[in-house]
């Protein structure tokens, strides 16, 4: 079986997925992998790397490039269309979407390409502005001949758009770029790390942190993301011990940040799943979270805690995993489940044959 990995997306955690999973699948059989990505990503020179076919594409940077961009959409379809057919793939995989892939991936369907799209989120978060959500989504999973999720949260809202659609299931896996620095001292007892966002919860954050410092008095909590931590929740940043970061993280800096905190929280009012959950347990770093989405499975190995979306709850579980006792437990947990999420190898094998099995209804409707 031959898989084209499609990924025109640019930067964060799609591009590291995408770069582990296919070095994965590279690695096992080099010659049934081929791989299109944008020239614009982030990660190009990584790719370039990898011993395989690859067609580079140019996609845009900004709103400017995207809109003048649609107009080549037909175009980049029908030369997706013919690498795929001139690398002899039997399943063309979307392992994040892009803008255009809801455009694009009918002309595959049409072509007779297996599509299976990885679908990260099942809904639109609440507070984000995403008013093509569902057309997109509806448009690429009725193009699709199954989906990956890597939630039942997710799986939930695929089954109701396509009840019919195979979907094939695997965790989340870790995509840490660098290791952790040997000897990494703690910069902060609690992290919350990501886009900052409305449903991320940092009121609640905001609200349970004073229980914390009732506590342990010198805990410290670092807030590192994009977005205005303060408009969401406001006085955050006058509470002793918060520190607020608003930039972009690079990969490079990804392990070092989140091994320099004791505890990392994921304060959330909803999810699919996190990217940074296993971030934090393969650097053995536990994970308080709350119990919405897709984040309870995530920690079913232990590793953490999983409270209620409230502030009691989260201060509750910091509090103790301040602790040194229960730190050491939870840590030791977290860093044996996380060993698991770093085995790209066993990744690419579970999905290789749930996709064998699309490919081999697909050779059977022919």
């Amino acid at each position: 079986m031959r898989i084209l990995v499609w990924y025109w997306g640019r930067r964060g955690g799609g591009a590291q997925f995408t770069l582990s999973l296919t070095r994965a699948f590279a690695a096992s059989d080099v010659g049934a992998i081929s791989l299109s990505l944008s020239r614009q990503g982030e990660l190009i020179n990584e790719f370039r790397r990898l011993p395989i076919p690859r067609q580079e594409v140019n996609t845009y940077r900004g709103i400017a490039g995207f809109v003048s961009g649609l107009a080549r959409v037909s175009l980049l379809a029908r030369h997706l269309t013919r690498f795929a057919q001139a690398t002899r793939a039997d399943i063309v995989l979307s392992t994040m979407s892009h803008p255009w892939t809801p455009l694009i991936a009918p002309h595959l369907a049409r072509a007779g390409l297996a599509f299976v799209p990885v679908v990260h989120d099942g809904a639109p978060h609440p507070g984000d502005r995403e008013p093509f959500f569902d057309w997109r989504l509806g448009r690429e999973l009725r193009a699709a001949r199954a989906a990956v999720v890597f939630s039942e949260a997710v799986a939930a809202t695929c089954r109701i758009s396509r009840p019919d659609l195979d979907l094939i299931r695997m965790p989340l896996g870790a995509h840490l770029p660098d290791a952790a620095p040997a000897g990494a001292t703690s910069m902060a007892d609690v992290l919350f790390f990501g886009r900052i966002r409305a449903y991320k919860g940092l009121d609640l954050l905001r609200d349970a942190w004073p229980s914390v410092r009732a506590v342990h008095a010198a805990a410290t909590l670092r807030v590192v993301g994009e977005g205005n931590a303060e408009a969401l929740a406001p006085g955050l940043s006058a509470l002793p011990g918060v520190t607020l970061e608003d930039r972009w993280v690079p990969d490079s800096e990804l392990a070092a940040l989140i091994s320099a905190a004791r505890l990392l929280v994921l304060p959330y009012r909803e999810a699919s799943q996190s990217g940074v959950i296993p971030l934090a347990l393969a650097l053995g770093v536990p994970v308080v979270t709350t119990d919405v989405g897709g984040l309870p499975e995530q920690l079913a190995g232990g590793g953490g805690a999983v409270v209620p979306p409230e502030p009691s709850a989260l201060a509750g579980a910091m509090a103790a995993l301040l602790t040194p006792e229960a730190h050491e437990a939870a840590s030791s947990a977290a860093r044996k489940q996380g060993a698991a999420l770093m085995d790209w190898s066993a990744f690419a094998d579970r999905l290789r044959a749930g996709l064998s099995a699309v490919a081999a209804g697909a050779d059977a409707r022919r």
